[in-house]
């Protein structure tokens, strides 16, 4: 694998932080609870207006019934509602409970957090609903190191998956990221490490022509995020 020094990855990290599309360090509001909590989200009407709307809104239905079995700590009633990959990843869920149900968009249905700050643009729980179940659970991450960070980010754009990506890193970052699709038979990319920089780390990517940085804050206790995304050239 191709390898650069420590001073390659400083000088050029130092040039990236110029061209790069910077956020402002993420503010966590405080360090969110690992435990869960039993505070149930704001709920959509009981009763749906007719029509298409209701027929949107059975996603919603069957969402809502998920998370009231894991706030339960139903497994047994989640995984009626749910495949067994959704209820394992719903019941892994490193934060408390989501405060607000954020609505669906299509089938993919969102609670997130209005009180706590975590890492990545999805701030909560994303299901997607297929029929009368869960197929597919993402959820915020809390990922204790930079290049872990880094790596699920670089993971999520090679398999085309955004919202995967949004776990742990915001929406400025991944459409940066996702501006170009991943071409298995492209370039190459080579992971070069995590360096500190002012307010956090950069991770660098390398590949011939140039190199990919992303910018990464948090800490370990509160978890890692990328903030933002750039490049330069050779």
């Amino acid at each position: 694998m191709r390898r650069v020094s420590a001073r390659w990855l400083r000088g050029a990290a130092a040039t990236a932080a110029t061209a790069a599309f910077l956020l402002p360090s993420s503010v966590f509001a405080a360090a969110p609870s690992l435990a869960h909590t039993a505070q149930a989200p704001q709920r959509a009407p009981a009763q749906a207006p007719a029509g298409a709307f209701a027929r949107a809104a059975a996603p919603a239905t069957v969402a809502g019934k998920l998370f009231d079995a894991w706030q339960r700590r139903d497994r047994r009633a989640a995984s009626r509602l749910a495949t067994a990959g959704a209820v394992s990843a719903l019941f892994s869920y490193p934060f408390r409970a989501p405060d607000e149900f954020a609505g669906c968009s299509g089938n993919a249905c969102r609670f997130v957090h209005t009180g706590v700050r975590v890492p990545g643009g999805l701030k909560g729980i994303l299901m997607i609903v297929s029929g009368a179940k869960v197929t597919k659970v993402y959820q915020s991450r809390h990922l204790a190191k930079p290049s872990a960070a880094a790596g699920h980010l670089f993971a999520a754009w090679r398999k085309g998956d955004r919202h995967r990506g949004l776990e742990i890193a915001t929406a400025t970052a991944v459409k940066t990221l996702f501006r170009t699709k991943y071409d298995p038979k492209g370039v190459k990319y080579y992971f070069q490490g995590c360096g500190p920089e002012p307010k956090g780390y950069v991770c660098a990517y390398s590949y011939e022509g140039g190199g990919m940085f992303m910018h990464v804050r948090g800490s370990k206790a509160r978890g890692y995020e990328v903030t933002s995304i750039g490049y330069i050239a050779d």
